[in-house]
């Protein structure tokens, strides 16, 4: 037993002097990432409206904040990026002065490298959302273009299926008729509409010509390429051919539309020309069917169709057969190369540049000609030697051009950093032969590139793109310029626009006030959520 005890004396021991042996004095390692910063102790309720709730650039604006005292000589307010003059810190909060440039957005104080966020201010302006435009839930995709018609109603085609949310009663598929204020107008026979996306109508005579990418219109859900003929009611224009069957079966009658013509891709940009239709894409074969002839089996039943390469620019009769005059060579029944990139164009309609057709994209060469992504047509096809772009262009594609009768001015926008090897980036503004308008400087653009562009009557610029600043002030792909290129005071208060435009058309409110009428392809606008329409008042 006395053994057994000092046995059991030993091992504690043992263990008392390895533990012992083993212990060491505490490390203290520094934490990793630091130990954060200090909360400030300020706050600030994002939910509260701010004292007023909109303003002018030069009115002051306060905003209740607990916790500012202890920094009020630290202060940097700024609203949606812009900073503005502090003029007065409390207890209970800041009065900060709007500054000139500012637009809407979320006000934030910093202090130092630490920001604390407050409530969204809206900067008052020249532009604003227009109250008497109906169509307020808009199309549910893009809209391509607004057509005008006699009667002073319009019809927007595009990529929608729905429009203001009247789609839920009665298909409306890329093309809708609407009174001026935007109410849905049902009378339009359209039927189900396109089975694809319109991206033009025109109208000549008595008949509307509507392309896009599509194969099908209404109840005729093929035999179309991209290109076909409707009513003024919207409903196509067909005709009946007797199809001959085997001895064993009965003739019938189908219908087919009667424009019988169209192109292998895309139809981006369509003009009435001479009386006959030009359009311009992405695509390399002009199409047409034969009805009445007979297949190998020798019936009628089937449809023959036949191309012939015509690439990106083609123009029809009005019947759908093409136009052998324009840009068509017999000699080889094909016609010339074309762009060896994408094109875009513009047709002038007026003046002493009509007929003219202005050419522009992702191109390096048009008709084997070196171009640099710009180039400009005859009205007969041929390339027009007066249009001076130096034989060198911009260094980079463009994404759009335009063109004002007003100013004679064109002005392009795109990813490039020269013009005929003169240094200006994503903007320039040309003259009608082609030659850089010293007169338009574009500043120094940030976080993303201008997408489309156009000038109005009054002289002033429209652009919009992905770009968050432009001259060191916050412009959310959103802005409007003088001619010179400056920041237009009074037009660049509405905060973040994000999307694209296809169109910016002036227009006028139902009570006769100047308006702005936006379309394309957008989500927001000013902050708020929009629908691919919009229509702004003009206060000034």
């Amino acid at each position: 037993m006395k053994i057994r005890k000092n046995k059991i004396a030993l091992i504690c021991a043992v263990l008392i002097a390895l533990i012992t042996g083993c212990t060491k004095e505490k490390e203290v390692f520094d934490e990793p990432y630091g130990q954060g910063k200090n909360p400030l102790g300020i706050k600030i309720n994002t939910t509260q409206v701010p004292q007023p709730a909109s303003g002018l650039p030069g009115s002051e604006l306060t905003i209740a904040a607990t916790g500012l005292m202890p920094y009020k000589d630290q202060i940097i307010f700024r609203i949606n990026g812009e900073q503005a003059v502090v003029k007065s810190v409390s207890d209970a909060g800041i009065t900060v002065v709007v500054p000139d440039y500012a637009s809407s957005g979320v006000t934030s104080v910093a202090i130092g490298d630490q920001v604390v966020f407050g409530p969204i201010f809206k900067v008052s302006g020249y532009l604003s959302v227009d109250p008497t435009f109906r169509a307020v839930n808009g199309a549910n995709n893009a809209v391509f273009q607004r057509y005008l018609t006699d009667d002073q109603k319009v019809i927007f085609v595009g990529a929608f299926n729905n429009y203001d949310n009247k789609g839920i009663v009665k298909p409306i598929n890329r093309i809708v008729r609407t009174f001026n204020d935007g109410t849905y107008d049902a009378s339009l026979r359209s039927g189900r509409g396109a089975n694809g996306l319109l991206s033009r109508i025109i109208r000549i005579g008595e008949n509307y010509f509507v392309s896009g990418y599509f194969n099908g219109y209404d109840q005729r859900g093929d035999n179309i390429s991209n290109i076909t003929r409707l009513f003024l009611n919207g409903s196509v224009d067909t005709m009946g051919v007797k199809t001959f069957r085997r001895p064993t079966q009965t003739d019938t009658t189908k219908f087919f539309p009667k424009f019988n013509g169209g192109v292998s891709g895309e139809i981006t940009q369509l003009y009435e020309q001479e009386g006959k239709i030009l359009a311009s894409g992405n695509f390399f074969y002009y199409v047409s069917r034969q009805y009445d002839k007979a297949n190998r089996y020798q019936t009628r039943d089937t449809v023959i169709l036949d191309s012939i390469e015509m690439r990106q620019i083609v123009r029809f009769n009005v019947d759908g057969t093409l136009d052998k005059t324009y840009r068509y060579n017999s000699s080889t029944n094909r016609s010339p190369s074309a762009g060896n990139g994408n094109v875009q164009t513009y047709l002038h309609k007026e003046g002493p540049l009509a007929g003219k057709l202005l050419v522009y994209g992702g191109f390096t060469k048009f008709d084997d000609v070196s171009k640099g992504y710009i180039t400009r047509l005859n009205a007969n096809g041929t390339i027009d030697e007066s249009f001076n772009a130096g034989g060198v262009g911009t260094d980079f594609r463009i994404n759009n051009a335009t063109y004002n009768p007003i100013t004679k001015k064109y002005l392009i926008a795109g990813n490039f950093k020269k013009y005929n090897n003169q240094n200006i980036s994503w903007m320039a503004m040309l003259n009608e032969d082609g030659s850089l308008d010293p007169s338009f400087v574009p500043k120094q653009i940030d976080g993303g590139a201008v997408n489309d562009i156009k000038q109005l009557s009054s002289g002033l610029i429209v652009a919009t793109g992905n770009f968050r600043t432009y001259n060191g002030i916050t412009r959310n792909g959103f802005m409007i310029l003088e001619p010179n290129g400056d920041l237009a005071v009074g037009y660049n208060a509405t905060g973040v626009f994000n999307g694209w435009l296809a169109d910016v058309i002036e227009t006028q409110t139902e009570d006769g006030r100047p308006a702005l009428l936006l379309i394309g392809g957008f989500n927001r606008f000013d902050n708020e959520p929009v629908n691919n329409i919009l229509r702004l008042v003009i206060s000034n």
